[in-house]
């Protein structure tokens, strides 16, 4: 009775292992003798304990990753700091885990570097003026480079472009001249469509008497 005993629960233990539920946007990388063997989707599959083993999970699902703050060189040699997230999809599980040790990580060093290289090709005012030019480029760029890794990259935002501080002051300063430059203007166009009014009613009466 102590041996049927054994032998169910080894074999219960072996079920256990050999039956696998893959939750739906997810695969599971099987390995067989420590090579890779198949993709499992989602659904229920099989593997033979002992012999093979999920290697990794693999999320199909679109991801988010922050790219820590850089600081960046402009053309005209103002050091600003840009952050940025990127928008990612793997598309090609194998690859994912295969091609590169760290997806992740891959995909914020080509970010880092392609974002020094055309911040480095354009100055400050220009920075500010092509937003989405910049995120565009970046988007190119790092889809190219991670194609190889099995991963497609939807969308590249920067979310915030920070100059010094002394810049940001000579920034708010010429804004603030600049609008109170536009106020005077205004002004002086009604002081003197006031004095054309004025003028005319003046005129308008001396001809009426």
């Amino acid at each position: 009775m102590g041996v049927l005993l054994i032998l169910l629960v080894i074999i219960l233990v072996i079920a256990f292992k050999s039956i696998k539920i893959v939750k739906q946007a997810e695969v599971y990388i099987i390995e067989r003798l420590g090579k890779f063997y198949k993709v499992a989707d989602a659904g229920l599959t099989i593997i033979i304990p002992f012999f093979d083993h999920v290697r990794s999970v693999v999320s199909l699902k679109q991801q988010t990753m922050d790219v820590p703050p850089q600081g960046v060189i402009t053309k005209d040699n103002v050091t600003i700091t840009i952050d940025t997230v990127v928008f990612y999809q793997i598309t090609d599980p194998a690859k994912a885990v295969y091609e590169i040790q760290s997806l992740k990580k891959g995909i914020e060093y080509l970010a880092i570097t392609t974002i020094r290289d055309i911040i480095g090709k354009m100055t400050l005012d220009e920075t500010f003026s092509s937003r989405d030019d910049i995120n565009n480029k970046l988007r190119i760029v790092l889809d190219e480079a991670t194609d190889r890794w099995g991963c497609k990259i939807d969308r590249v935002e920067i979310k915030d472009i920070t100059p010094p501080a002394d810049i940001r002051d000579a920034m708010e300063k010429e804004m603030n001249a600049e609008r109170n430059k536009r106020a005077l203007i205004l002004e002086s166009e009604a002081q003197r469509q006031s004095a054309i009014t004025i003028a005319e009613g003046k005129t308008s009466c001396y001809l009426r008497s």
